[in-house]
């Protein structure tokens, strides 16, 4: 029995995605393409837009009377409405939106005590996975005898809108709670002096139609850790995000994350 699955940001490059992927699955079933009443692509058929061919799911912002989950993929000025709508019709949520205010933040917090949410910087399995290698690297490595430095360079593609990546500011934060780290750098420039070991370096690239890649750098001396991962299409996280709605079915209200849905929290 197929799970019946919302797309919140359904006009956006992942939300076309996921309508193509969710369409030819047999686990999942399309039940709404909710997007701004504002959009362009409003009242398009969903299927069409995303190139797979009439699904009889048009675009626009009403919401389903019922629904599995619904997956978001979208902006953070849609976040509000987005949580109030689900907690309303206590519909789990897959959360991927990035870039949120600390008000945000804390209202995910407040909806996952109604409702369960899987939130994440990123769905890919792949990334994830490598969250779990730099965790297990910043653990052995924060007492080394000489210091390691840790820098993270991200590349995306030229229509993100923030930066350094939420994927990037996550594999910090892992970092961070490891090794201790008390500062980030963002960039440098001029004569920025000797490094210091107490932070994190962010560099952001953006460029072309790069879908997402992540490097971790563990600068000792005499060697260097690099840990990356990098996506040649976004695949990779409709197919995270439709695994995370599956998971959700039956779960009890709470806040989780794509650990927790591969079951990495466990090792």
């Amino acid at each position: 029995m197929p799970i019946e699955v919302a797309i919140h940001g359904a006009g956006g490059r992942m939300g076309q995605r996921l309508i193509a992927l969710g369409t030819a699955a047999q686990n999942i079933k399309i039940v709404a393409a909710i997007e701004s009443a504002m959009s362009p692509k409003v009242r398009t058929d969903a299927g069409v837009l995303a190139g797979v061919g009439e699904i009889g799911v048009p675009l626009g912002p009403e919401w389903p009377d019922r629904a599995d989950a619904v997956i978001d993929f979208s902006l953070p000025a849609a976040t509000d409405a987005l949580l109030s709508n689900c907690v309303q019709r206590r519909i789990p949520l897959v959360f991927a939106t990035t870039g949120l205010s600390d008000a945000q933040e804390e209202a995910i917090k407040n909806a996952s005590q109604h409702i369960p949410i899987v939130k994440a910087a990123s769905m890919s399995m792949a990334v994830n996975l490598t969250m779990k290698l730099t965790e297990i690297a910043g653990r052995a490595l924060s007492d080394h005898p000489s210091g390691a430095d840790v820098e993270i360079i991200e590349r995306h593609h030229r229509f993100k809108e923030d930066a350094p990546s939420g994927t990037a500011l996550a594999f910090g934060k892992i970092v961070t709670d490891a090794m201790g780290q008390t500062a980030a750098q963002h960039g440098r420039s001029g004569h920025s002096g000797a490094r210091p070991h107490d932070e994190i370096g962010y560099h952001a690239i953006r460029t072309g139609d790069n879908p997402g890649e992540h490097t971790i750098i563990f600068g000792l001396l005499g060697e260097t850790i690099e840990l990356r991962v990098a996506a040649t299409n976004r695949d990779c996280y409709a197919h995270g995000a439709f695994a995370a709605a599956e998971w959700l079915q039956g779960k009890p209200a709470g806040l989780y994350n794509m650990q927790d849905v591969l079951g990495l929290n466990s090792l």
